[in-house]
């Protein structure tokens, strides 16, 4: 079975590609792991992940400049229902719209906006600044999620974000994480899920899910 990595130019790929590998091989799972440009290879692909960091409408650009991608990540997620897990901005993509440096549409896929992260003064003291960097405990909106089974609350992922994906829905939020308030950590609807955080990075934990992810069958 193959997984596709989108490579649009945005994230360290390589990393994501090798977090997947090692989820499977641990897993006993047989998962072909591809990273490619090509809207084709997306389209059959198995299960689809979509990377991405900096900003909302650089990461849009960049997918809408390989002739065919948007429409292949439509096909497969939409249309074929194969699952998909889109990291970061990657996430943040799936929303209606994102509000930083402008309004810039989003797939529209589940329903809410990217909206900033704003410093603030925690209750406990703490002043919690912008971006948010670091690693942060999980709370489970929807524990009993298949891709967020084997997972405790109160496990730790890592962060590296200034926007955050604010759900028109309460059900399709996943997980948040506490910086000076609720933030979204992960969020899902039908075959589509997301993690702010970035499980490749996230040692243990992001294994986990990615492990899940590649087992998934919605």
């Amino acid at each position: 079975m193959t997984v596709a990595v989108v490579d649009y130019g945005s994230g360290n790929l390589r990393s994501a590609a090798k977090a997947l590998e090692r989820a499977a091989a641990e897993s006993g799972m047989d998962r072909e792991v591809a990273v490619t440009a090509e809207p084709d290879t997306v389209a059959r692909a198995d299960h689809v992940v979509l990377p991405g960091v900096g900003a909302f409408a650089d990461c849009r650009r960049g997918l809408g400049a390989l002739s065919g991608m948007v429409e292949a990540l439509e096909e497969s997620a939409r249309h074929r229902g194969r699952p998909f897990l889109g990291i970061c901005v990657g996430m943040q993509l799936m929303a209606s719209r994102g509000l930083e440096h402008g309004e810039h549409d989003g797939f529209g896929w589940i329903p809410g906006e990217v909206v900033a992260l704003e410093p603030a003064d925690g209750t406990d003291g703490g002043t919690y600044k912008v971006p948010h960097m670091g690693w942060n405990e999980l709370a489970f909106d929807r524990p009993g999620h298949p891709v967020l089974a084997g997972l405790s609350e109160g496990d730790h992922a890592y962060f590296v974000h200034s926007y955050h994906f604010a759900t028109a829905e309460a059900g399709d939020l996943l997980a948040h994480t506490d910086y000076g308030g609720a933030v979204t950590a992960a969020v899902g609807r039908d075959n589509l899920v997301g993690t702010q955080f970035h499980p490749e990075k996230s040692q243990a934990t992001g294994l986990r899910l990615l492990a899940n992810f590649l087992a998934w069958r919605p």
